[in-house]
């Protein structure tokens, strides 16, 4: 909550939060007096706290070509996928050096970054929660505050156009133009509905029927691939306040004091901290294993992993990892391991608990 409240600050303030700065666009550092230090190429970041980004204006033949797009499409009426066509006939790439696509295109005619604004809080996906698109009312914004590409008359005509076009939909009308993907494609993906002309995007689908794949059982239409974790994923994330609220009784039971802090690292007896990391099992050819992300950027001195069991419904056992002895981001568990990793499993946390608690020094001696 404190990160966010920090990053809507600097919004307002007309600083960037986020990632690449996008086609025609580039990032520029400043100092604390706003006097430009230079421009970030991509992966570049900022080295100085009290350093900011902002955006400005890119190469001149970037700007040039974002303004073509914004007149194709609004003063000639071309569809992005035209418009696409255009560019790559052209040889122009993105800024990405990929060609063009409808769906990136579209992204240019709906960013309000073209136009000077700045936006943020429209998806949210804090920490251990479900990503959520939020609606325009609760975005947070800062109007004016880079140097437009192009004006906000031919913005707002774009805009007016793509929101005619796919506004309205019944839920019947959206199953319906679904059905006429599949017929066509022979599958379905997010990518092929936003490749689509005259169709609404896949986030209208999401948002309206929760998610694609609910969208897909709606028309009987099963994908390929197993998606089955997109669900076990959810039940994770619904599971784990009560699974960390188990392990804080554990310690207190034994005699321990535990502060559990936003950022869901639990700090035991002032002395030492641990963080909590679900794994599900994964179905392979050669049997079940399991991903664990050690989340490093918290820097616990143990790392509580449960590993969930064939079913994704119940604990299997857990592991209990000292950072010391591990500095990898990522760990690949199998049904069996080697000794220097199963050294750290155990079959329930009745051990870890122990270490939280107290006696007296006379009983000691």
């Amino acid at each position: 909550m404190k990160v966010f409240a920090g990053q809507c600050r600097l919004v307002e303030l007309g600083f960037r939060q986020g990632g690449a700065a996008g086609y025609g666009l580039r990032r520029q550092l400043i100092d604390e007096n706003r006097i430009p230090k230079g421009e970030l190429n991509r992966g570049d970041r900022k080295s100085l706290q009290t350093d900011r980004v902002i955006l400005t204006l890119g190469p001149d033949n970037e700007i040039e070509n974002v303004r073509k797009i914004y007149a194709l499409f609004v003063e000639q009426g071309l569809s992005e996928r035209q418009i696409a066509a255009e560019l790559n006939q052209a040889q122009i790439l993105t800024d990405l050096s990929r060609p063009w696509t409808l769906s990136s295109v579209h992204q240019i005619l709906t960013n309000e970054k073209y136009i000077g604004n700045n936006i943020f809080n429209r998806v949210s996906f804090k920490l251990k929660q479900k990503r959520v698109v939020n609606s325009p009312e609760t975005w947070v914004r800062a109007d004016g505050v880079y140097p437009p590409i192009v004006s906000r008359a031919i913005f707002d005509r774009a805009r007016a156009i793509i929101d005619a076009r796919s506004a309205h939909f019944t839920d019947d009308e959206l199953l319906s133009l679904l059905r006429s993907v599949l017929a066509d494609e022979g599958y379905l993906s997010g990518v092929t509905i936003d490749e689509r002309d005259n169709m609404p995007s896949s986030s209208v689908y999401r948002y309206r029927f929760g998610s694609l794949i609910r969208a897909y059982q709606l028309i009987g239409y099963s994908p390929e691939r197993d998606y089955s974790y997109i669900n076990i994923n959810r039940r994770i994330r619904e599971s784990y306040p009560q699974v960390l609220t188990d392990i804080v009784s554990g310690f207190e039971r034994a005699g321990g004091s535990v502060i559990c802090g936003e950022d869901d690292l639990l700090r035991i007896n002032g002395e030492f901290t641990a963080a909590l990391v679900i794994a599900r099992a994964c179905n392979c050819r050669t049997g079940y294993r399991w991903h664990i992300r050690l989340d490093t950027g918290l820097f616990p001195d143990l790392t509580i992993a449960v590993r969930l069991d064939d079913q994704n419904a119940a604990p299997l056992d857990y592991y209990v990892l000292p950072s010391i002895d591990l500095t990898v981001s990522r760990l690949k568990l199998s049904q069996d391991n080697a000794f220097s990793l199963d050294a750290y499993r155990f079959e329930t946390l009745d051990f870890l608990y122990s270490l939280a608690g107290r006696c007296i020094f006379g009983e000691a001696a």
